[in-house]
């Protein structure tokens, strides 16, 4: 079986030229099915542009990806859309949830997009709330919650649809000592679960909880304990 993510001497180059800039230089890495994977650096590491590149957000300027051993820069933008919503949950800093609507509408939005009757969204809309622990406020609307409750609805609209991997950027960078914690404890189930976490933060403690941590710096990987640099 190939790996789940293959990513071989990748670069991303802003103004190329004389004061180009390499968001990221040279990168390789493999990540398995399901391992839990931090991806450490400061601000302007390169870390969120790694992750925007697995996640099909970005594209690189030269180098290779793979997933499930299949070339993504060979596919359409449609495809690579489709691929997005089936393979990918995301959970951001920002929560990123859409004000007017409610927790539960906030869920079911993916599933929408995915062409699902409505029947199995409410059921896969429910069942994730359930599992972060909102159920009994699906009817609340993200300006009535926390911010430890909109991230748990981040959570929850990213794993609804069952996706095999998770990329979290920053997930408990807005949030309480607590609130992230209990984020943490979510993410880690997951894992357990088996599916693939890549999350990424500048926080070694948070990062220490990961079972593999990949240190990036100036776009380069200087640290990786899954495979020696």
């Amino acid at each position: 079986m190939p790996a789940l993510i293959e990513i071989k001497d990748v670069y991303k180059i802003y103004n190329p030229g004389e004061n180009e800039v390499k968001a990221l230089d040279g990168i390789s890495l493999t990540v398995d099915h399901g391992e839990f994977v931090a991806i450490v650096g400061q601000s302007g590491s390169g870390k969120s542009t790694l992750m925007n590149m697995i996640g099909f957000l970005d594209e690189c300027t030269k180098g290779e990806y793979h997933l499930e051993g299949k070339n993504v820069s060979s596919l359409t933008d449609d495809e690579l859309s489709d691929i997005r919503n089936k393979k990918i949950g995301f959970v951001f800093q920002g929560f990123n949830l859409i004000n007017s609507l409610t927790a539960k509408a906030n869920v079911e939005l993916p599933l929408v997009y995915r062409g699902m009757k409505k029947d199995e969204r409410d059921a896969l809309s429910r069942e994730a709330l359930g599992r972060v622990g909102l159920l009994n406020r699906m009817n609340h609307l993200p300006s009535q919650m926390s911010g430890g409750q909109q991230q748990r609805v981040a959570i929850a609209r990213a794993v609804a649809a069952r996706p095999p991997i998770i990329l979290a950027d920053e997930p408990t960078g807005n949030l309480d000592s607590h609130s992230g914690e209990e984020v943490m404890r979510i993410l880690h189930e997951l894992s357990n679960e088996g599916r693939t976490v890549i999350l990424i933060t500048h926080d070694n403690e948070i990062a220490a909880t990961a079972k593999r941590i990949i240190r990036i710096h100036d776009g380069k990987i200087v640290e990786d304990t899954g495979n020696p640099v």
